[in-house]
């Protein structure tokens, strides 16, 4: 079993008064691919070099499978890694370069050309074993790095923010290379980006850490539609979910013009120390555009409309003012800004200038209590 297994680890560096990694627990499966994501500086790099036995660590303890291998050295605990940065070696061959660690392990030639070889044909690299990496495109200098991993054939894959280096097409199809890849190998796996686009489509769980405390852990599809608080809101999803502090007078919540009916699920959950206020969010698709003002309706003057053949995207303003935007306060990468975006059909839209009312579809509304930022209970 290649279990791995956080119990209260903590990381603090010398100097610093906070801890970079903040009593972690956290449990991934045997075979599972676990991403963690986060903004720059939210100790992700760190948890992971913790695992791979870079990084003291100052409190509590690490796992791999039944070992405690806490203070075990980074050679002897079954780890393969695969960086930014893919750390060929520039006079070796793809061959070479993929078999040097067995190479070095002691492992008889025929051995290593067959792991090389099955590996590389995984990696559709087969055609590319006998050249070096000067002669290769960043995506395969990347599958080179991966197979150099591969045919250790580890308990554990580690991976951080592999794809960084890519431009945007190679990175859509390497993501999904290594996540099938990943499926069919079985091997426990844990994925550091700040993507959350990657986190959303390759792991089997996302895991969000902000400032070393670790958010929330739940698979992909949940994480999007219940998010455990703002943060994690305004972090998760692209474009990010719309959010705004609302007034309440009764169940109707008040921000500049846009006034929104909210469930007494939300108003429970609401304490003294929210001082009658509310913040709902709801995502771009949530919204629908519809042809009068009402209660419950939201008027949104249009910036610009950004179009993409099947969707089109409609970025605005609260019309009448009101901090209502994309995005989270809370969130350093992702600042909340006064941009509203819904998300349209993309004929017949709208016109800069033009003043639209949108709708929030019913269900499609989040709430967060002001004082914790902590999701509000769903109507039953």
């Amino acid at each position: 079993m290649s279990v791995v297994v956080f119990d209260n680890a903590t990381r603090t560096y010398p100097g610093n008064p906070h801890p970079s990694v903040d009593r972690l627990n956290l449990r991934i499966g045997d075979g599972e691919f676990l991403v963690l994501v986060g903004p720059s500086g939210s100790g992700k790099s760190t948890a992971l070099r913790m695992l791979a036995g870079l990084e003291d660590i100052n409190d509590g303890r690490i796992l791999i499978g039944e070992n405690d291998v806490t203070h075990v050295p980074p050679r002897e605990r079954d780890i393969a890694m695969v960086f930014q940065n893919y750390a060929l070696y520039p006079h070796m061959t793809v061959r070479e370069n993929m078999g040097f660690a067995l190479k070095i392990a002691g492992m008889d030639r025929a051995a290593i050309d067959e792991r090389v070889e099955e590996a590389a044909t995984a990696l559709d690299l087969l055609p590319y074993l006998e050249r070096k990496p000067k002669a290769l495109s960043g995506g395969q200098r990347q599958r080179v790095a991966m197979g150099r991993a591969i045919v250790r054939r580890p308990r554990v894959f580690l991976m951080d923010e592999p794809l960084s280096n890519l431009d945007a097409k190679l990175r859509v199809q390497t993501r999904t290379q290594i996540a099938r890849l990943q499926r069919e190998l079985g091997v426990t796996t844990l994925y550091v980006t700040h993507d959350q686009t990657e986190a959303l489509t390759m792991g089997d769980r996302i895991a969000v850490l902000k400032d070393g405390v670790l958010q929330q852990v739940a698979t992909p599809k949940e994480m999007y539609q219940r998010p455990t608080n703002e943060f994690v809101a305004g972090f998760i999803g692209s474009p990010a979910m719309n959010l705004g502090t609302f007034t309440l007078d009764g169940r109707t919540a008040h921000l500049g013009a846009a006034h929104l009916r909210v469930p007494e699920s939300f108003l429970a959950g609401l304490g003294a120390s929210d001082n009658g206020t509310v913040i709902l969010g709801f995502r771009p698709e949530a919204l629908e555009l519809v042809p009068d003002a009402d209660v419950g309706t939201i008027p949104i003057l249009v910036d610009f409309i950004e179009q993409l053949g099947s969707d089109a995207y409609l970025y605005g303003t609260l019309h009448g003012g009101g901090a209502l935007g994309s995005g989270s306060d809370s969130n350093p990468d992702k600042a909340a800004v006064d941009s509203i975006i819904v998300r349209i059909p993309p004929l017949n839209t709208p016109e800069p200038g033009d003043v639209v009312q949108a709708r929030v579809r019913e269900g499609q509304l989040h709430g967060f209590a002001p004082s914790t930022g902590l999701r509000l209970p769903d109507p039953v």
